[in-house]
Order: structure tokens, then sequence, then C-alpha cells
């Protein structure tokens, strides 16, 4: 009890010392139930969280750096002085009074703090902004200094200023705008910086701080507050109840970028992209202006009871008259976000001699792992992962395919019963993941039916952005010979189970509370495919591997602070066992020959080979004739990859899509201006639902061919059965 209230005498001297900065702005104030909700997070990663040993009290301290370069992600506002007074005066009570005080204090203190260094240098902006600059010089600024070290004094951070005010100029008038108007823009981005910091709240700053203590346990775990809850919600099952319309901010502006097909909106056909929501009102209310409302507060208010009436006051895109206003009423109801939903396609995969026929191979696109059953749902309102698959899989058998691909890039996982259901549309029976959690009990789970939706031959084409439930479906196939694996280097590597708990579900007294409360999302098991292997940073390797410039990109479960550590447990007892290497040597040896041959490789490692070169240089020259040709250099580069794009987009294979509930209806988008058009990524171009020239699509359709090809070899299998099929058994 002397600690706490020692901890607590330091919290009320260093609020004392600070409140002379603060004066004139939002003082914030942990509430009682917020208070609560801290303790309670606390008490729940101390005794549930998978790492709860490997975190003491005294790893408190570090929370302090890190919700300051939470704050301060690029190291530009706060000093190297600000994190020792912190860390001397904060850190090693942070614990204590969290966990024993439900006080979350030091959040606002260090924000005081952080609003009165971004203040005073916006200031100090506007007045360098007045100045004139010189681009002759030979200095240079790090662009990325999320790594870097805050400065040592104010004269530092004048310097370091000064070069990132050149380069943000340059940026400007290398995107051909006059000085005076490259200043106009950089001044009008530090009005809104401080309009937007203006406008942070306490949940805002509550969430921000308990999510960096979460993540001392491992990089997954955070808090939620109610309104991102909700959101996390929505991206679980694909569904919300609002007007079916993406927002977005132009300047102070809500504005409506596209329509989402079926929903509210696009029935109605009132509102278009483009138009300017200026105020937004419930049935028999006064209308709220939301003109300089933040978007998240704008979406709130959208989004409401099915069945009821939205009124928004719309200025029309396409007026001539800014004056013109329109009233616009929307009754709400339930949109489905299909952009995440599983889809399938047909692909004609050319000839390789001319007397042979036109092989059809099938493509299953899967973006999650969602689930959208809820209870009262009709049979037409359910729909999952693995259910859609199943439907799809009857569709791609009743076109005749030969093999299927499961495409599973950027698949970032889901639900954990969506990844087993759907590896056991491809197995008879049998593990697919194994689960252990702190207390060192494992818990196999896997498929019971007995039954196989598709028997044929399969491929899974992965990225270093497929995770968790991802790898799970990848890994298990793989280690029962299943399937063949073709992608990047090795996929994410998040071997890690989280749950996620409401507040109101740990504490009952969180019920009675006026105040809407929020959840914890923490990490409880460690994945291990059937094999035993942990899929943790090491991720699945695939079978073949594909030249990739995710593979240079800091993305991987590694490349994420207090990750936790591969390990393995014991073999689960399976039918079946990796592809024998008389299958995997001859794949191997004949992807790599169209990797020297095929030019799509060849177009591909010159862009790997450019992102290579850009990540490597650190720092940008803030010279304007260097940055001149370097720029020309870019765009010379960017347009002959686009033309070779182009070329190699003519023999894209042909295809058929097939989707769940007919094709969706074409998407209403706000056109895209001039200069969005000249900076266009040339990876980004759409082919209706394919993009174009997709090389490591194209490639592990072709691999997929030759291994159905080796499975005419019956002196290539295994158990009697041919390889990559069901019942192969490896």
């Amino acid at each position: 009890m002397t600690r706490i209230l020692r901890s607590l005498a330091v919290f009320v001297a260093f609020s004392l010392a600070l409140g002379a900065a603060g004066a004139d702005r939002k003082q914030f104030s942990t509430s009682t139930t917020l208070g609560n909700e801290a303790t309670a997070l606390t008490k729940l990663l101390d005794e549930l969280h998978y790492n709860h040993d490997a975190v003491k009290s005294a790893d408190y301290a570090s929370v302090v750096p890190d919700y300051m370069s939470d704050l301060d992600g690029q190291r530009l506002f706060f000093l190297a002085s600000d994190r020792t007074k912190f860390s001397a005066e904060l850190g090693k009570n942070i614990y204590y009074n969290v966990a024993f005080l439900g006080n979350i204090n030091a959040a606002y203190d260090i924000f005081y703090v952080y609003q009165s260094r971004v203040e005073a240098r916006i200031a100090w902006i506007f007045e360098q902004l007045k100045q004139d600059f010189d681009f002759t010089a030979g200095d240079t600024y790090r662009r990325d200094r999320k790594d870097a070290e805050w400065p040592a004094d104010p004269a530092a951070a004048d310097d370091l200023w000064k070069r990132r005010l050149k380069f943000e100029l340059l940026e400007e008038i290398l995107n051909k705008k006059p000085v005076d108007e490259a200043k106009t823009v950089v001044r009008k981005r530090y009005e809104r910086m401080l309009k937007n910091l203006g406008e942070i709240d306490g949940p805002e700053l509550a969430e921000l701080f308990l999510t960096t203590i979460a993540k001392l346990y491992d990089p997954h775990s955070s808090y939620f507050s109610a309104s991102t809850y909700e959101d996390f919600g929505i991206q679980m099952k694909l569904k919300l109840v609002g007007i079916g319309a993406v927002l977005g901010l132009d300047e102070d502006t809500c504005v409506v970028k596209e329509i989402v097909p079926g929903g509210p909106a696009d029935l109605e056909r009132q509102l278009k992209p483009n138009d300017r929501i200026l105020a937004v009102a419930e049935k028999g209310q006064e209308p709220v202006e939301v003109v300089g409302m933040k978007l998240r507060k704008i979406v709130e208010k959208i989004r409401g009871r099915k069945g009821s009436e939205i009124h928004l006051t719309v200025q029309p895109g396409d007026a001539a008259d800014s004056s013109v206003r329109r009233q616009i009423v929307i009754v709400r109801d339930t949109v489905k976000l299909n952009s995440a939903r599983a889809r399938a396609a047909v692909f004609d995969l050319p000839a390789t001699t001319p007397d042979a026929p036109v092989q059809k191979l099938g493509v299953i696109t899967l973006p999650t792992f969602y689930n959208e059953s809820e209870e009262g749902d009709t049979d037409a309102d359910r729909s999952s992962a693995s259910g859609d698959v199943a439907k799809l899989i009857e569709q791609l058998k009743a076109q005749g395919v030969q093999g299927i691909t499961l495409d599973l890039r950027r698949n970032g996982g889901g639900f954990l019963k969506e990844a087993i259901d759907l590896a056991g549309l491809f197995i008879a029976q049998g593990p697919v993941v194994q689960v252990k959690n702190f207390s060192g009990e494992i818990h196999v789970d896997g498929d019971k039916d007995g039954k196989i939706a598709y028997s044929g031959p399969l491929a899974v084409l992965v990225d270093r952005f497929s995770a968790s439930a991802s790898e799970i479906v990848a890994g298990a196939l793989q280690n029962y010979g299943r399937a063949i694996v073709v992608g990047d280097s090795s996929t994410h590597g998040k071997g890690t189970v989280q749950q996620v708990v409401e507040m109101r579900q740990i504490n009952r007294s969180f019920a009675f509370s006026p105040q809407k409360t929020g959840a914890v999302k923490f990490t409880i098991q460690k994945y291990y495919l059937p094999s035993g292997a942990s899929t943790q940073l090491k991720g699945v390797v695939p079978d073949i591997t594909l030249p990739s410039i995710e593979d240079y990109l800091p993305i991987g479960e590694g490349d994420l602070p207090r990750a936790l550590v591969w390990d393995s447990i014991a073999t689960s007892k399976f039918d079946g066992s990796p592809l024998d290497q008389k299958i995997i040597a001859p794949l191997k040896a004949a992807s790599l020959a169209r990797q020297e041959k095929l030019p799509e490789f060849a177009y591909l490692r010159k862009n790997v080979e450019w992102f290579k070169t850009r990540q490597e240089q650190k720092l940008v020259a803030l010279n304007l004739e260097e940055r001149q040709r370097q720029k020309a250099a870019d765009d010379i580069f960017r347009k002959e990859m686009k033309a070779e794009k182009e070329l190699l987009a003519k023999n894209d294979f042909a295809f058929k899509p097939f989707y769940l509930g007919g094709p969706p209806p074409k998407k209403i988008k706000a056109p895209k201006k001039a200069e969005d058009d000249e900076d266009d990524d040339f990876d980004a171009d759409e082919n209706e639902t394919y993009l174009k020239a997709d090389v490591h699509l194209r490639e592990a359709l072709r691999v997929l061919s030759d291994a159905i090809e080796l499975g005419g070899n019956r002196a290539l299998w295994v158990s009697n059965h041919a390889p990559i099929t069901a019942r192969s058994g490896g």
C-alpha cells in the first residue's frame, strides 16, 4: 500500500508540473468505468495471456517509450529529454497505477506534452514557410524515422524540421506545383493536423495506451474501445447496418467515394459518388452539421438500426453551383461486404502442343475466413468461408475442371473453425491443427466427417500476407501431401490464437454502466500443424517459391516487436505425409526453367530489383536537380513496366468467373482525378475480378498442370494413388 500511495503522489506532482502547459486545452480524466476496464485488462493479461509468465511488472516501464512512439511514429515532435523525464517519473509506476488504481493518467500527461510540442512546431512551420528555401544544397533527409532517435535538443529538432520541410516541399514541386502552391499545400496539411489534434478525445488515448500495455505480451493483443469493437465485428461478419456507401474526407467535408452494390444507397439511387454530406439527422430530429467532423464520428452517426430512416443534407457532386443543397432520406438496411466473400473462376490453360486440348483449371479466391451467421438469420442470410468454398467447388466440378488452385494471398486469417472446416473439404478426415495453451495442454482439432468435397489435384497459392488461418490450411494440406504449395519464400508466420472478450463478460458491474464498454483481444494459444511444427515466425514454406517484392518488405511476424518464439511439439497421428521429392523435384525444375525463359518473370524480376534499390535508399536527396533526375528515371521505368504489363496481359488465360448469388453489380465509384491517374500503381489495374498479368497466379496454374501430368505416371504414385489427390497419402 505504501508503494501504491507513493506512486499516486508521483502522478499528482507530475500532473501539476504539466498543468500550466495544458491549461487552455481539453483536459482528460479516467472515468470509473474506464478505470475498472484498465484494471480488468491487466488482470486478464496477467492470468490468461499465453505469454504472461514472460512479462513482469518492471516491463511496464517500456509502455512509456512505446506509447510515445505510437503518438509520434516518425520521432519528429518529442525530444530525447521528454523520454528521459517520462521514463524517470512515470515509467516505474505504470503497472501499479493501472493494475491496482485503474489510473491511466500517464496517457493524458504524455499526450499534453505531445500536444504542446506539435502546436509549437506547427507555429514554427508556418513562420518557416514564409521564407525562401535552398534546394541546391547537398543535404539529405531520412524518409523513414520510426527507428531513429528523438532529437537531442531544440536545436537538433529545428535542424531536423528544416530538412523535413524541404523534403515535403520537394514532394509537391516534383508533382508539378510551383513553390508558392507547394507551400500552401504543406501549410494546409499542418492546419489539418492541428485540427485533428484538437479533436482527439479521451477514449482514443485510452485505447492507444491500453493497447500499448497489451502489446507488451505479444504484437497481436490489444484493447478495443466500444466503437473499435463494433468495427471489428463488422469485419469478421462481412456485414453492417447502414446506407452502403464508402466515405472519405476532402479537406473538412465528408465525400461519397463509392456506392456499395446492393446496399440501400445503390437501390434507392439518390446518393452518388462525389456527393458531399453536409448534415445528418435521425427521423424527427434536428440535423447535425458534420462539416469539420472526424470521419469516424460521421460514420457512427450514419450507421444505425435496421429499418430506421437517416436524413442527409447533400451538396451534389455534379452541381455547378456550390450552394445547391438536396435532402435525401435513406432507410438503413443490412449491407453485405461481398468484396471479401469467396469467388471462383475456370481458367483455360493453353495447350503446350498443337494437338493437346485446352486444360480447364479452377481457381477459388478466399480473401478471409469469415462467418456471417447469427441467431435468427434465414438460410439465405447465412454464409461462411467453408460453406461458400464448398458451393464453389460444386460449380467448378460441374464445369469439368481438372484441378483447383486455392488462392489464399492477402488472406490474413479469421475464424479458426472455418479454417478447420475448409481444410476438411479436401481430406477424408484427420487432424488439421494442434493448439497449445499457456499451461502446456495440447488439443488436436480436425475434420471428423469423412466426407470430401473435392478429391482431385490441388494447389495452394500463398504470399507473405497469408497469415494465421491461411497458414493452418496451407500447412495442413502440405503435411498431408494433399496440395502443392506455391508462392513467396514463406507465409506471414502468425502462429498464435487470439480470443476477443467483451469487458461486460469479464465483470458484471459493467452491465450497469451508462457508458459503452470495450473489449480485449489477447493471445491464448499457439498453433501447430499436424506434423507438430509451429507456424509462428517461420510460417509455411512453399514447395515452389516465386520471385516477389513482398520478400523485401518488413511485413512478416519476425518484423513485429515482441513476437513469440518458434517451437515444435510431438506430431499428431494422421494418414498422410509431405509430397515425395520425386514429385517436388521435377515440378521445381519445370518452374525454374519457366522463370528463366518467360518474359513475365523478367518483368517481375525487374520490378523486384527496382523496388529493392529504392528500399535500400534510406536517405533522400534534398537537391531539386538530383530529385528531378531520379524522378525522371523512375517515371521512365514505370512507363516501360506499364507497357510491358499491357503486352503480357494480352496473353492472360481466358477465364469464366463464378459468384455466389450471381455476378455482383458493377461498383459505382467516383471518377479519378487527373493527378490520380498520373501516379497510378502499375500493379493495381483490375481485369474484372482478377489482376492483369498476375504472374504468380499464372505460374501456380502451370505448376498445377505439371502436377496433373506427373499424376499420369504411375511410377510416381504413392500408396497406389496419384499425387496431390485426396487418397494419395503423400
